[in-house]
């Protein structure tokens, strides 16, 4: 077919036309496809569990008995401390021996969460035993547990080593409401008469207020000086006058 000039320079711009777009066409490059284990771990949009835990009765006696009841939700494992793995929701009837904290922890999908309650459980105080105001007790008794006090020359300071007398003192006085006591105060021979009859006060109120100060009443405590009268030993030697420093304890009648 013959084409006149213009027709034949058309048609050579078409066919040039079409060549560049396919050249463009060509060389694009294709897109690759994502590859998904390159994106990490799909978010989990499983939902979080809740739990409740609750006993009845919430005080108990010790020897009773107490029911727990838990609920769970979108949990896979429930346990409770003491009591061990439990199903998602239920009761135990359970008997704690003293007061305790029950924690139930609640794991799922979705997390975890925790649920707790206390059980008190009282136990009883034994009674105490009734004193008896009107138990004297024995003389001989009296004598052995309130033992009387020695102090050093010229001195009414309560020693050191008679604390552990006073605590046993005051412990069977306490035990034994009735009794009063008398407290003498002694002295040695040396020394005017005056001065050794305030010295023996001093050392009889000193007693005194040891006891009081280890729980015995102060009204049934009676103090009386006796100086250097009455000696209970009259030897011309320190271990015989060591015998006379004392205050002297004695049932008041």
């Amino acid at each position: 077919m013959n084409l006149s000039p213009v027709r034949y320079r058309k048609a050579l711009a078409a066919a040039a036309i079409a060549v560049v777009l396919g050249a463009v066409t060509g060389c694009h490059k294709k897109d690759q496809p994502v590859n998904p284990a390159t994106l990490g771990p799909m978010p989990s949009h499983a939902a979080a569990p809740t739990a409740t835990l609750s006993a009845d009765p919430t005080a108990i006696d010790v020897g009773q008995s107490v029911v727990l009841n838990w609920r769970t939700q979108n949990a896979t494992s429930v346990t409770i401390d003491g009591v061990g793995e439990v199903p998602a929701n239920g009761t135990q009837t359970v008997s704690p021996s003293s007061s305790t904290n029950f924690h139930l922890t609640a794991k799922g999908d979705g997390g975890s969460t925790e649920a707790n309650v206390r059980v008190t459980v009282r136990v009883p105080q034994a009674p105490a035993a009734p004193v008896d105001n009107t138990d004297m007790g024995s003389e001989a008794a009296f004598h052995q547990n309130v033992q009387d006090v020695f102090f050093d020359y010229d001195s009414y300071d309560v020693r050191p080593d008679a604390q552990s007398s006073i605590q046993t003192a005051a412990s069977y006085l306490n035990s034994h409401p009735a009794i009063k006591i008398l407290i003498g105060g002694y002295c040695d021979e040396r020394g005017s008469a005056e001065y050794n009859l305030a010295l023996g006060e001093n050392r009889g109120n000193a007693a005194k207020t040891a006891l009081t100060g280890a729980g015995v009443s102060a009204s049934r405590i009676r103090v009386i000086s006796y100086g250097k009268e009455k000696q209970f030993c009259t030897e011309q030697s320190e271990s015989c006058w060591q015998q006379n420093r004392r205050a002297q304890f004695s049932l008041d009648r």
